[in-house]
């Protein structure tokens, strides 16, 4: 791991000494009704400001990995740019991307100590606002607002005032409480709700609400008043979760006036154990949960504009030690009356499955109603989960069928991740966003042991492109890359592809195109992208960048495709020796593009004939060794070239080797060619000096069978072709004698 940056150190330091001055902190311990951290679980945090990866399946699927912070994530999109998301993390870790995939880690300043509890939110100008619990003990939350996607922030100011879990929310609308901006906290005797009506530079309480027993997790989401004349942002919800930690009573709450005053509009008791009881808190596998009440309103102007969601885990059948389910109810007049549950997740048998920890979001330009969890469907032993996501497009009455979104299983009690307690702290809750129908989830994901800050995209596509390496020539030169789209994850809209190079060549043009198109709107399927190369591209490496996206830019996905630009065939080196009278051509390349093979050419007069083909190697930019040996030359000076031929009939000519071929200094017999043969084969010989030169043909019992050679010769290398058509098939010997210079070779005759 990096080291941490310095103001992750600085905060964690302040954060650490004053919660060392705070002994009522020490005392508190683990309380039940209580999610702000207690020091055990503050002590072991491990953030890591490392670099963001894009992890990718075999398959082609993403999870953007953005490093390790604390868990607790909340994300917001900015409605102006679907491209701008920001997250933040416990205590204080935030990450923000402008483009979709690329995201950027930073430490903002609220000049307090922060306890953590991160909420965002945008409002409809792109504002962007980040409250944090503050203080210790917690004497509410502080709000900081970003008019650059948290690049820069404004001075803190206090938002509410309270002692645990906080919730945000925007009015996104044109009504005419657009831009206000509301928060719910838990406070010693209730919960109370507080509001900015100009853009978070001030804030005041308008709501607090006792309870026999309150519990943390109120939540607050505002939509359109449709009794009220369908007022745009005018019907404010807050619900608040209280009396019994295992059997929670959710009070809903309405406002019509932009959070002036509130109305109750019935008291629900939809909630019971979340798996197991584990010292008072709801434990699954370890891990603390909550059964919050997450609310959200239907903002589309679609059938079901104005439609309250409520969704939460709870045991299914309802006890202690079972297993929860994620279930989904709403309600048309305001939160008054609820329809019956449903259960968000399609899994056979869930009772053998843990799904808990839901986050939802309802889109505002479809009305689709997301949600996603954890789920141990694909674990027998339920010790690990994954990340699933759904969502519904009829009003929350039925769910589509559920999609993993989460690409490498999770331990889920994360011993090694920093947490403490037990049950072990990892988080009480995520998020999701989504606009034009198009979802990104954020989620704490323990595969490494670690806090892991992971987000991904849904609806998604998975993305391969072949080859990941390509060479193509300076000129002329053509190439494909295959961009496929394996599978979806719900993903019904087109896939738009685009590419890049860099860096851009000095000299030359690489040319990019899609030559059917660079869209695709049914899966699975493909494009071609096609890269061509004109006016002499500057030799060197170069990276395709190739991304897919949806139609409003998102989801994003990026692939990467590295191209040499060479020459076609580099020849590096040609050269020619001599062995005895073999001429020994050796030659070497560096790379090869479309090529065929060598002709072997020869001169000895000025006019070059070919004597020899040698095969190439296609297309490789590793280094190719080639040798030809033109056996049994004459003595002479020769000149030697290569041509060389592409599969497309383009040929070019190798410089020219000259090549001295003297009279042997020695005497030799050479192997017959071919052998074995029929009917006829070459025998080559030398010989060192002018004299009597005989060549015989014996049979296996040593008889003369034949005389090839009788006769005076000068010196010099010498061929004779042997014709056994008169011959039986068998072993024989054939003997030269020269001098005192005897040689006898065995060569096969098969008829």
């Amino acid at each position: 791991m990096k080291p941490k940056s310095p103001v992750a150190i600085n905060s964690l330091f302040l954060l650490t000494a004053f919660l060392c001055a705070n002994s009522t902190l020490f005392a508190q311990g683990d309380n039940p009704n209580v999610d702000a951290l207690p020091w055990e679980q503050i002590q072991q945090i491990n953030y890591s400001d490392n670099p963001f990866a894009v992890i990718t399946t075999a398959d082609g699927f993403d999870n953007f990995n953005l490093g390790t912070d604390f868990a607790e994530p909340h994300m917001a999109q900015n409605p102006n740019d679907p491209l701008q998301y920001f997250n933040a993390f416990n205590t204080n870790g935030t990450w923000r991307t402008s483009d979709g995939h690329d995201w950027t880690h930073s430490f903002p300043s609220f000049g307090f100590n922060m306890r953590g509890d991160p909420v965002t939110a945008y409002d409809s100008l792109g504002n962007l606002y980040y409250e944090n619990m503050y203080n210790s003990p917690i004497l509410g939350c502080k709000v900081i607002v970003s008019t650059n996607n948290g690049q820069t922030w404004s001075t803190a100011v206090t938002s509410i005032a309270g002692v645990d879990k906080n919730w945000i929310a925007a009015d996104q609308s044109a009504g005419p409480y657009s831009n206000y901006v509301y928060t719910t906290m838990s406070i010693s005797g209730g919960h109370r709700v507080a509001r900015s009506t100009n853009l978070g530079a001030t804030w005041t309480a308008t709501g607090t609400f006792g309870s026999s027993l309150r519990l943390p997790g109120a939540m607050v989401a505002v939509g359109p008043n449709v009794s009220g004349g369908d007022v745009p942002g005018g019907a404010v919800y807050v619900v608040t979760p209280h009396t019994s930690i295992f059997a929670s009573i959710y009070t809903f709450r309405v406002s019509t006036d932009g959070g002036a005053t509130w109305t109750i509009k019935s008291n629900q008791g939809f909630s019971g154990y979340v798996g197991t009881n584990v010292n008072n808190r709801h434990s699954v596998q370890n891990m603390r949960t909550r059964p919050y009440p997450f609310i959200s309103v239907d903002n589309s102007y679609g059938t079901y504009r104005g439609r309250l969601y409520l969704v939460y885990a709870s045991n299914s059948p309802a006890g202690n030690g079972n297993k929860p389910d994620i279930f989904c109810r709403y309600s048309d007049d305001q939160g008054a009356t609820w329809s019956s549950a449903v259960t968000v997740n399609d899994d056979v048998n869930s009772q053998n499955h843990n799904q808990w920890h839901p986050s939802i979001w309802n889109d505002k330009q479809t009305g689709k109603l997301f949600v996603k969890w954890m789920d141990t469907r694909d674990t027998p032993t339920s010790d690990s989960a994954y990340i699933y996501a759904s969502y519904s497009e009829d009003g929350g009455q039925t769910f589509l069928t559920n999609q993993r979104i989460s690409n490498s299983k999770m331990r889920i009690n994360c011993s090694s991740c920093g947490g403490g307690g037990t049950p072990r702290y990892q988080g009480d809750y995520d998020a999701i966003v989504s606009m034009d129908g198009q979802a990104l989830a954020v989620w704490t994901d323990f595969r490494s042991g670690t806090f892991g800050s992971y987000v991904g995209y849904f609806p998604d596509f998975a993305m391969l492109v072949s080859p990941s390496f390509i060479p193509i020539i300076t000129t002329g030169g053509t190439a494909f890359v295959t961009i496929d789209v394996p599978d979806v994850k719900l993903y019904s809209q087109d896939a738009i592809f685009s590419a890049t190079v860099t860096p851009t060549p000095s000299n030359g043009t690489i040319i990019l195109d899609f030559p059917s198109g660079n869209t695709l709107n049914t899966f699975p399927g493909s494009v071609d992208l096609r890269i061509r190369t004109v006016n002499n591209v500057t030799l060197g490496t170069y990276t395709i960048n190739i991304q897919g996206e949806g139609p409003n830019g998102t989801p994003v996905h990026r692939r990467t495709v590295t191209m040499d630009v060479i020459i076609p065939v580099e020849l590096t080196s040609f050269s020619a020796l001599t062995n005895a009278n073999d001429v020994i051509l050796n030659w070497q390349t560096a790379t090869e593009i479309n090529n065929q093979g060598f002709e072997i050419q020869r001169s000895s007069d000025g006019e070059f004939e070919k004597i020899g083909f040698v095969p190439g190697h296609g297309t490789t930019t590793e280094t190719q060794s080639y040798i030809f040996i033109d056996e049994n030359v004459l003595p002479g000076e020769y000149s030697y070239r290569l041509k060389q031929m592409d599969y497309d009939g383009t040929t070019e000519y190798s410089n020219i080797v000259e090549i001295d071929v003297t009279q042997p200094i020695e005497y030799s017999l050479s192997q017959n060619y071919p052998n074995p043969f029929n009917p006829s084969t070459t025998i080559s010989y030398s010989i060192s000096k002018d004299g009597l030169v005989t060549l015989k043909v014996y049979d296996i019992l040593g008889k003369e069978v034949l005389t090839l050679i009788n006769e005076v010769q000068s010196a010099g290398t010498k061929n004779i072709t042997f014709d056994a058509s008169e011959l039986s098939s068998g072993v024989y010997y054939y003997q030269l004698v020269s001098g005192e210079f005897t040689s006898i070779k065995k060569l096969i005759l098969m008829k």
